[in-house]
């Protein structure tokens, strides 16, 4: 049996950065946290590493599958609960998690590493603006 170690780091990889974005999101108490982000992360890549062994033609038809695929999956996450939408969020974090599934299964370390870093801050230091924004909204500031 011949081991590709480029391969199991892509897998290895895209599931910590799935398992980074989930912590966020489990560490605030979403819906869905750690474990799925992990697994998202890991079936991205390799969806994506089994797309570059394929031609150009079903390489391309598996990749943007993927986006179909988690658009299903993100619409489930998604709900509307006393007059507010919820879980959006978490969708859209969830997209961004195949796709930075995607980008490693391509050998796009740095762009998986950046978008990463770039989604955690959006998802950890964005609402406090947030909230800032709407408050100062609704007393009319």
């Amino acid at each position: 049996m011949n081991i590709n170690v480029e391969v199991l780091y892509q897998l290895v990889t895209g599931t910590l950065l799935g398992a980074m974005i989930g912590a966020e999101r489990s560490l605030f108490k979403k819906q869905v946290g750690l474990r799925t982000f992990a697994l998202v992360g890991l079936g991205a890549t390799l969806f994506s590493v089994l797309a570059t062994h394929f031609s150009p033609d079903g390489a391309s038809r598996i990749l943007s599958n993927l986006v179909v695929g988690v658009g299903f999956l993100g619409a489930g996450i998604i709900f509307y609960h006393d007059e507010k939408v919820r879980g959006a969020t978490t969708a859209s974090a969830f997209w961004v998690t195949v796709a930075l599934g995607a980008a490693i299964g391509q050998g796009m370390y740095t762009e998986a590493f950046a978008s990463t870093f770039i989604t955690i801050i959006v998802l950890a230091i964005l609402p406090y603006f947030e909230k800032k924004i709407n408050k100062d909204a609704e007393e009319g500031n």
